[in-house]
């Protein structure tokens, strides 16, 4: 692009946005959705349900106190590429531990900002979520809503593979166990479904004194039901801090 710092979005209706490049330099497709909350947006970006998604914040100012180990949902974010009015160069907190900027360029998601989001977001709102192509090295504009109208569409796709654990695990409870929480990924139409523990959902379970454990698609049905009623299941799973 001419200018290195600069960035495109386009929907595969043909609406265009041009804004700063911020994060990583690349090109991404995805779902076109927006989340309307005021902070969290490491919790966004690390949500599993966010998968294949290009995720606009309708907030005006998202970075501004950085990111840490203690806030993500998961152990590695899940947006396809992120979209806000301004992010932050600055990361004002004690909790923070790295910058959004440099957090996006490590995991490698491209971000554009400097854009009319309220726009955007009245339009998919309006219109319904749409593919989109998000790109700092393409400044042509057909040809970015060519990409993101020959990307591949959110319906029917299989994503329950990609953001569910390979290996089962588990989370004693805390305090006295009264209930063993199991999440796997069934078979049949289920299979579609993105299933996993947030990080916050498991913490809310294990503390109302419920063993939390996360199997995916590792395991079957009867599987399960031996693991939840037998007396050895600890030893069946790794044991994993996240």
């Amino acid at each position: 692009m001419e200018n290195s710092k600069s960035a495109l979005l386009a929907l595969e209706d043909g609406r265009v946005w041009r804004g700063r490049s911020w994060g990583a330099t690349g090109e991404s497709t995805g779902e076109m959705v927006f989340n309307t909350s005021m902070t969290g947006y490491q919790e966004v970006l690390t949500d599993p349900s966010y998968a294949g998604q290009i995720v606009c914040m309708t907030y005006p100012l998202i970075g501004n106190y950085g990111v840490n180990n203690e806030d993500p949902e998961s152990a590695r974010p899940w947006v396809e590429g992120f979209v806000a009015r301004e992010f932050s160069r600055m990361a004002s907190s004690w909790r923070s531990e790295e910058s959004l900027e440099t957090y996006l360029k490590r995991w490698n998601i491209a971000a554009i900002d400097h854009l009319d989001t309220r726009a955007l977001v009245r339009h998919i709102r309006d219109k319904g979520a749409m593919r989109a192509c998000l790109s700092t090295i393409d400044a042509n504009a057909d040809s970015v809503i060519e990409k993101a109208r020959n990307s591949p569409p959110m319906e029917n796709r299989e994503l329950a593979s990609v953001v569910t654990t390979k290996t089962p695990y588990a989370f004693p409870a805390q305090g006295d166990e009264r209930f063993h929480v199991v999440c796997y990924r069934s078979d049949g139409h289920e299979t579609r479904r993105r299933v996993s523990f947030k990080r916050s959902r498991r913490s809310r379970v294990d503390d109302g004194g419920s063993r939390a454990s996360e199997a995916g698609g590792a395991i079957g049905r009867a599987d399960v039901w031996y693991l939840l009623w037998s007396s050895t299941f600890g030893t069946r799973l790794r044991w994993k801090n996240i």
